[in-house]
């Protein structure tokens, strides 16, 4: 499978269970895509308490781990409201940390001017990590 057909279907497959699970008004997905192929889907939970709130992605990636998969991929996918257009919102720094588990090359669908589907690593959205300061086995036992 390409890297672009694996973007794609990650985008297909977040746009289809937010007009499932959202037929109206605002609605939100995550997708993240595992080495062994396979996609794992979630969705925020809905609080009147904000700080209970869990990124879209989140649980995404809470299958992969419970699977014991290695996630390579990463996409958050948002709409205002059933006739506005799809948008990727870039993981979040709290995000970003728990795809780290996973290793510096997991890719991650970003916010772009033009609205295109683009990818690229965590370590390129964050070239100074403060992972930087280790070697990498100081780190091994952190990355899944």
């Amino acid at each position: 499978m390409t890297q672009a057909s694996i973007e794609k279907e990650m985008f297909d497959r977040a746009a289809e269970l937010i007009e499932k699970r959202y037929p109206v008004g605002w609605g939100g997905a995550g997708v993240v895509r595992t080495e062994s192929g396979n996609y794992y889907t979630s969705v925020s939970i809905e609080t009147a308490n904000a700080s209970a709130i869990l990124c879209i992605e989140t649980g995404a990636m809470l299958e992969a781990h419970k699977y014991n998969e290695k996630v390579t991929h990463c996409l958050c996918l948002v709409r205002n409201d059933e006739k506005s257009p799809f948008k990727v919102l870039s993981p979040c720094g709290i995000c970003q940390e728990r795809l780290r588990f996973w290793g510096e090359n997991v890719k991650v669908a970003v916010t772009t001017e033009d609205g295109t589907l683009k990818f690229v690593r965590l370590n390129k959205l964050q070239p100074y990590h403060w992972t930087n300061a280790y070697s990498k086995d100081e780190l091994e036992h952190w990355e899944g």
